[in-house]
């Protein structure tokens, strides 16, 4: 029995190894990329498909993953209703904090490119009133 507890022990540290190395952030955000899109921000067209690529992978922001669940089903409810968004103060949404480097750790962790504009279009969305449209 003490050799089974044995293995099972090492499975799951490598399993862990395995979903923590998932997740690495390959770009950094310029911070100061504050400039507000000239357009209406669409929270499904425009934030959701980067969402998809950059954020709800395996082992991060999906269901039963890290906070918040930004599977396109779910993001929206997920972003407003765990405090994610400061409509009063769109540049103290953690979100954004999150996106621009300011707080960490530093998003998305993917390795995969993002958006040039995340920052501008995150800000706008927020700025807009962080709507469901």
């Amino acid at each position: 029995m003490k050799n089974n507890n044995k293995t099972f022990v090492i499975a799951i540290v490598l399993i862990s190894i395995l979903f923590i190395s998932g997740c690495y952030k390959a770009d950094t955000f310029n911070p100061n990329a504050n400039a507000v899109v000239g357009q209406q921000v669409s929270f499904s067209k425009d934030l959701v498909p980067i969402f998809t690529k950059s954020c709800a992978l395996g082992g991060c922001h999906i269901s039963g993953g890290q906070v918040p669940d930004l599977t396109a089903a779910k993001a929206y409810n997920s972003l407003i209703s765990g405090g994610f968004v400061d409509v009063a103060n769109p540049t103290k949404s953690i979100v954004y904090l999150r996106l621009t480097g300011q707080l960490t750790p530093a998003m998305p962790l993917t390795g995969g490119s993002n958006p040039s504009n995340i920052n501008a279009l995150m800000l706008t969305w927020i700025t807009q009133k962080a709507q469901n449209n």
